[in-house]
């Protein structure tokens, strides 16, 4: 396990990342060091070859109640202009690796857009999200706006974004905002599962399903299918995919080798 003040990680041999944000003292809220661990760490992650999935979480109680508002107070343009914050953001979007972000209790504005960068989102059956920037004048900046619109459309991103209304996480699943709801309890546990699945899959087959799955989102759709189609022909050429197959025939558990 590696610590900081604010983050914690673990590298399991299974090849399961867990990173857990840590500032109880106030809500796991992003301030401009949290950020910055983030961003190194999941360069790590990227670079690694020991890790093929990645679990984010707060802990049992909270996943990050949004940003540090105490930074707002006196913030100007330019101040938050020079803080580039965009580019701690981009190395979590640039992660080739799965990420399940397991939710517990709040995940409130850059909390709710922090869950938004993970691949998978775990809710326990407590969880909130929102954005509530709009209460405090504010409106998202890293991807509220945007991420909620391609998730769950037009008219469920207005009345959230909008409003500042909170939503739990039965709700948040209807709206295709999150991938399952466990009990509290399980969230991590649950997430973890999710991780070890994937973790013992193709890393190759893996990570070009979520690039093309991410990219293809904002593409034409011909361009899209295009796209998916030339990922899928390049995976015949490995060896994990002519494992995967004799594994199959012969009734066995493949051993796969990213390679």
């Amino acid at each position: 396990m590696e610590n900081n003040q604010v983050l914690h990680l673990e590298i399991k041999e299974n090849g399961v990342a867990i990173v857990e944000i840590h500032r109880p003292e106030a809500r796991n809220a992003l301030n401009l060091e949290l950020r910055q661990a983030l961003s190194e760490t999941f360069q790590q992650l990227s670079k690694s070859d020991d890790v093929r999935a990645i679990v984010l979480t707060g802990g049992e109680k909270v996943f990050a109640a949004g940003a540090d508002i105490k930074d707002f107070t006196t913030a100007t343009t330019i101040d938050m202009y020079l803080r580039h914050t965009e580019q701690y953001w981009q190395s979590i979007v640039d992660c080739p690796k799965p990420i399940i972000a397991a939710v517990n209790g709040y995940a409130l504005g850059g909390g709710c857009e922090l869950a938004m960068h993970a691949d998978i989102i775990v809710a326990g059956i407590s969880a909130k999200f929102g954005q509530p920037e709009v209460k405090l004048g504010l409106m998202p900046g890293a991807g509220g706006t945007q991420r909620l619109l391609r998730a769950i459309g037009k008219f469920q991103t207005m009345l959230m974004v909008l409003t500042g209304k909170m939503i739990e996480a039965n709700e948040a699943k209807q709206m295709g905002l999150v991938s399952e709801v466990v009990d509290d309890d399980k969230t991590i546990a649950h997430a973890l599962e999710i991780a070890e699945t994937i973790a013992a899959l193709s890393p190759i087959a893996v990570q070009q399903i979520k690039e093309v799955t991410s990219l293809g989102q904002d593409m034409p759709l011909q361009s899209a299918l295009t796209l998916e189609r030339k990922a899928f022909q390049i995976l015949f050429d490995t060896k994990d995919q002519k494992e995967g197959v004799n594994a199959f025939f012969e009734k066995r558990k493949p051993n796969y080798t990213g390679k």
